[in-house]
C-alpha cells in the first residue's frame, strides 16, 4: 500500500508509542461497549473516567492503552473507516474500529482528503477552509487539534521562580502568558503539594491570555459577566493581589458553585458570586461569550463529532445580545472585553463590527498581544500551541 508521508502526520505517528499489546483479549471484551457509547454521542472523557474507576486492578500501560483507544477511536473514527473502506464510520463495528487503531495502518494517497486524513465531519472541514482562509492554513490547524494539548497551568498568589519550577519535574515557562507554566506528560496535577495549596490552576496559555487583556488593577471593580466555572475570575483576583472587587456573573448556578469552592481553595476574598450582574458600573468588564467552541477540540478528541452543526447559526444572535448586556455597566473610561474560544468570523468579528456600529461611544484598542492585521487578539493551536481564542478590547469615552 502506498502511504501518507507520516513526517507531516504527528498526531497519527503518535499511535505507535503507545502500548497496545497491554490490551489483552479481556480487556478488549470489556472495551467494547465502552466505544460504542463514545459513538453513539457519550463523551469520551465521562465514559472512560467510570470505566478506570470501575477497573483498579489495571496496570499503567493498561490504562494509558484503554484511555488512548477510547480517545482515539473518538477522534479517528472517520480515518479508521476509510482504511477498511467503508464510506461511513456508523458501519464499522467498535471491535474493526479498535483493530485498525491498534494497527494505524498508513492511508493510501487516494484517501489524502483533509476530512479524511485528520478525520473531520464534512462541515468542520468546509469550516477550517472558509475561516483560515488556505488550505495548508486548515491542515495545519486540523494537525494541531489531533494532537492533546499540554499540561498548562497558571501560578497564582506565587512567583514563578527557579525554587517553584525545580519542585515541578520539567516544568517550563509558557512562552506568552508571564502566569503559565507547561509540565511534560500526563501528571495527577490534583496530587501536587503546589495545587493543594491553592498555587496552581489548570488552565490554557490562550485563555490566560484573554484574562490578562483586560489590564486589571488593584482597588478596581471587575465583572466578569460570563464567569463559568472562574478559571478567568481567579486570574483577575490574582493579578489585583485580591484588593479588587470582582462580580463573577453567570446565569448558571452550578458553576457557579464551582467558582465559590475555586475560589475559597486559592484563598482569594475579593470575588462576589452573583447570579445577577451588579447595579453599579465597572472599571472593567469581560465577556467571555458562549461559543461553538472549535477553538478547544484538542481538548475534547470526539467533540467534533458531537457538535450539531445545524445550531452554530444561534451564537451571533445571543451573542450581540450578551454583548451588548454587559457593556451597559462599563463606566466612562472603563475597558470592555470580548471574546470567544472559536475561529467563526460570524461569532468573532461581524459580532464586534456590530457592535461598533451600534455602540458608538465604544473605541476599539490594539491587542498589545498577538493582535491581528485589524487590532483584534488571535490565538490559535497551530501558531502559538495555545486553544484558539479570539478577543476585541474597547474602552468607552468619556462623554
Amino acid at each position: 500500500m502506498g502511504a501518507v508521508n507520516l513526517s507531516g502526520d504527528p498526531a497519527w505517528a503518535r499511535l505507535g508509542e503507545i502500548p497496545w499489546a497491554a490490551i489483552t483479549p479481556d480487556l478488549r471484551v470489556d472495551l467494547e461497549p465502552v466505544i460504542s457509547a463514545v459513538l453513539s454521542g457519550t463523551p469520551a472523557e465521562r465514559v472512560l473516567d467510570r470505566f478506570l474507576r470501575s477497573h483498579p486492578t489495571l496496570t499503567s500501560d493498561q490504562r494509558r492503552a484503554t484511555a488512548e483507544a477510547v480517545f482515539g477511536i473518538g477522534l479517528w473514527r472517520r480515518r479508521l473507516a476509510a482504511l477498511r473502506q467503508l464510506s461511513r464510520w456508523e458501519d464499522a463495528s467498535p471491535s474493526v474500529l479498535l483493530d485498525t487503531l491498534i494497527d494505524h495502518p498508513d492511508l493510501p494517497p487516494s484517501e489524502d482528503r483533509l476530512a479524511v486524513r485528520a478525520s473531520l465531519p464534512d462541515w468542520l472541514e468546509r469550516v477550517l477552509l472558509d475561516e483560515l482562509g488556505d488550505s495548508a492554513s486548515a491542515s495545519a490547524f486540523a494537525d494541531a487539534i489531533n494532537l492533546p494539548g499540554p499540561v498548562c497551568l497558571r501560578v497564582q498568589r506565587t512567583p514563578i521562580d527557579d525554587a517553584l519550577l525545580s519542585s515541578l519535574t520539567g516544568a517550563l515557562r509558557c512562552r506568552y502568558s508571564p502566569l503559565g507554566i507547561i509540565l511534560p506528560g500526563r501528571p495527577n496535577i490534583f496530587g501536587l503539594p503546589a495545587y493543594q495549596r491553592g498555587f496552581l490552576e489548570p488552565q490554557d496559555e490562550g485563555s490566560q491570555l484573554v484574562g490578562l487583556l483586560l489590564d486589571a488593577q488593584p482597588s478596581e471593580t471587575i465583572l466578569d459577566f460570563c464567569a463559568g466555572a472562574g478559571g478567568k475570575t481567579l486570574l483577575l483576583a490574582d493579578v489585583t493581589h485580591d484588593r479588587s472587587v470582582i462580580h463573577a456573573h453567570d446565569p448558571d448556578r452550578e458553576r457557579l458553585g464551582r467558582l465559590r469552592q475555586r475560589a475559597s481553595r486559592a484563598g482569594f476574598t475579593s470575588i462576589r458570586v452573583d447570579s445577577l450582574p451588579p447595579t453599579s458600573s465597572c472599571d472593567r468588564v469581560l465577556v467571555d461569550a458562549p461559543c461553538s467552541e472549535l477553538g478547544t477540540l484538542r481538548r475534547s478528541p470526539d467533540l467534533r463529532w458531537r457538535i450539531d452543526p445545524s445550531t452554530l447559526h444561534t451564537f451571533p444572535s445571543l451573542q450581540r445580545s450578551i454583548l451588548d448586556a454587559a457593556s451597559h455597566h462599563v463606566r466612562p473610561g472603563g475597558r470592555l472585553v470580548y471574546a470567544t474560544c472559536t475561529i467563526r468570523r460570524a461569532e468573532n468579528e461581524d459580532i464586534c463590527l456590530h457592535f461598533e456600529h451600534t455602540h458608538p461611544s465604544f473605541r476599539r484598542e490594539p491587542s498589545p498581544i498577538l493582535p491581528t492585521p485589524d487590532g483584534f487578539f488571535r490565538a490559535l493551536p497551530h501558531l502559538h500551541s495555545t486553544d484558539g481564542f479570539f478577543a476585541a478590547i474597547w474602552t468607552r469615552r468619556v462623554v
